[in-house]
């Protein structure tokens, strides 16, 4: 049994930036019991913050998030700024025996990345682990989704699990489409109730952004995290699933 969960977390702060929220955010990501979590808009670093808010943590928000719950966690920075960084994080119970950042960029007015960790099931079975935000235009989602393919047909084989997770702006359902053709993946909430969930704005979710896409292992249930305290935290709802190796 494998439980894992993807949250785009707007940066630790709740819908219109009004609060600051990591310490709820921490305690919600406890309450989900994942054993991995995909996590996008997740800052590396921001030096504004820090000497703004006082209880701000002085870690990178990657390792307060994953702090004793999740031994193992990886972290992509994607947008540079002057006051810091951001991108996609991804955290473990299990060993990531490797990790590396890919720049899918499409052009140079949104910086996105595609963040990939192997992890080590118990038994030593590898799990490949992707963590992805994609733009918000079609043209350039569409080049991304090429990208992404190519890549994962290059490096990962095709009998051993497969996760992508995260907010693919997909409000028009192009990517699951792809991603069954080229790559054999479903997606957990077709698979389990015949559409994709619906995520965004987390008050009254309409467009099903945030996806899980699997291969290599069956889909149990599948839960969607909007309602108190989820839509206080983020201004998307969260997504977790279990799952089993066949």
């Amino acid at each position: 049994m494998l439980n894992i969960a993807t949250y785009n977390i707007h940066k630790g702060f709740s819908h219109f930036n009004r609060r600051m929220v990591l310490h709820e955010l921490r305690e919600g990501l406890r309450s989900l019991n994942a054993d991995v979590i995909f996590l996008q808009e997740v800052l590396g670093e921001n030096n504004l913050h820090v000497r703004r808010y006082h209880n701000y943590p002085a870690e990178p928000q990657h390792e307060f998030l994953a702090d004793q719950s999740f031994m193992h966690c990886a972290y992509g920075k994607n947008a540079i700024y002057d006051a810091g960084h951001h991108g996609n994080a991804i955290l473990s119970r299990y060993p990531i025996t490797t990790w590396r950042n890919r720049d899918i960029s499409a052009h140079r007015f949104e910086q996105r990345g595609m963040l990939y960790s192997q992890i080590e099931l118990p038994g030593g079975l590898p799990l490949h682990c992707f963590c992805a935000h994609l733009g918000l235009f079609a043209r350039g989602r569409r080049a991304q989704l090429r990208d992404m393919v190519q890549h994962i047909v290059r490096r990962v084989p095709a009998d051993e699990p497969l996760i992508i997770a995260g907010d693919f702006n997909d409000w028009r359902n192009e990517v699951s489409d792809v991603l069954a053709r080229e790559l054999g993946l479903v997606e957990v909430f077709e698979a389990w109730q015949g559409q994709p969930a619906k995520t965004f704005p987390v008050k009254l979710p309409v467009l099903s952004l945030d996806r899980i896409y699997v291969r290599g292992l069956n889909v149990v249930c599948g839960a969607i995290h909007a309602a108190h305290p989820w839509d206080r935290i983020s201004d998307h709802a969260a997504l977790s699933a279990t799952l089993v190796l066949p």
